[in-house]
């Protein structure tokens, strides 16, 4: 294993003492508990999001104006503790509420439950919008359902500029909800990522093979075969991802092509092309596109495609409105 690290052990404290260091303009953070603030906190609802590291720039990176009121750290893919959620939760609310954006992945959805009842106890109105864009398999490791992965990062764009408009926390919840249901992503894996701890990548595979769907913490796919090319990725990806939208007529679509941290910008822009070039086949018009490392997997070669109904258009002025974050 090569890394450029200090410690394995303290790999998450040196990476957010980094990012405050570089980013003292934007962001904060609350000793002791791995929360990233923003340093701006309008009166409106509180946004929080977070979940294990090693998904840089997700989640500490879209923390700031029109995005995220704060995000929580837990250590290499690991949920963060109820108590670190509820300081975020404390740290966000300027009296309007606060919503917890939440992947779906067991440990998440409990730790953020029980810091919600427990931040509801103090006297915050909280409530939950739980993102599942993930259409490879129903059930996987240390899932219920679905999981969660890059399309939460369009959810903290869209529902951050609603926010900031002014919206409630019953009008957030009430769009995030049905928002959810209209982003689908899948993924394709090269190579496993290694935890700093561990020492070794989480699966192997070989030099002339991949995985359709493995998930952001590598869990399963479903199908492993030998490496094709951008072209035929791209064609599969997409087949399997406008048969979850009506397409009798033309739909407007926006697209996300994620890194998964070791693949570089220009396989990323080979393989958006050929997404394109492949949905020429379909009924969509996309109004929306986005390319880079935005929802990671530490060092795993491979990357993500995620698909978001734009019919509202509400939703493409959103997704289109400046933010002052870091990583966007």
């Amino acid at each position: 294993m090569k890394k450029i690290i200090n410690d394995a052990s303290q790999v998450v404290g040196d990476m957010l003492k980094g990012m405050l260091l570089a980013h003292d303009d934007l962001i904060e953070a609350i000793d002791n508990t791995n929360v990233v603030v923003a340093k701006d906190k309008p009166q409106t609802v509180g946004l929080v999001s977070g979940g294990g590291s090693g998904h840089e720039p997700a989640h500490a990176g879209f923390v700031g104006d029109g995005m995220l009121r704060s995000a929580v750290l837990g250590e290499m893919f690991t949920s963060p503790t109820p108590d670190q959620v509820l300081e975020a939760i404390k740290a966000s609310d300027t009296g309007q509420g606060v919503l917890l954006i939440v992947k779906n992945y067991t440990g998440d959805v409990m730790n953020f439950d029980m810091a919600k009842e427990l931040a509801e106890m103090e006297g915050i109105e909280v409530d939950s919008v739980l993102v599942d864009d993930d259409i490879a398999v129903e059930n996987s490791t240390h899932t219920a359902g679905k999981r969660g992965v890059a399309g939460t990062v369009l959810v903290h764009k869209i529902l951050g500029k609603l926010a900031r408009d002014g919206h409630t926390l019953q009008e957030l919840k009430q769009i995030g909800d049905a928002l959810v249901q209209d982003i689908h992503t899948l993924g394709v894996a090269l190579s496993g990522a290694t935890v700093p701890e561990v020492g070794k990548p989480g699966f192997t595979l070989d030099e002339d093979e991949m995985e359709y769907g493995v998930g952001i913490h590598g869990e399963p796919g479903y199908r492993r075969e030998q490496l094709k090319s951008s072209r035929e990725i791209s064609k599969e990806l997409v087949e399997k991802l406008v048969k979850e939208y009506n397409l009798n007529e033309t739909k407007k679509i926006g697209l996300l092509v994620n890194g998964l941290g070791a693949t570089p910008l220009m396989e990323l822009y080979v393989f958006y092309q050929d997404v394109v070039n492949e949905l020429k086949n379909h009924n969509v018009e996309v109004v929306f596109k986005k390319v880079g490392n935005f929802m990671t997997s530490i060092d795993m070669a491979g990357l993500s495609l995620t698909l978001i109904d734009l019919e509202d258009s509400s939703r493409l002025d959103a997704l289109n409105a400046p933010v002052h974050v870091v990583s966007w």
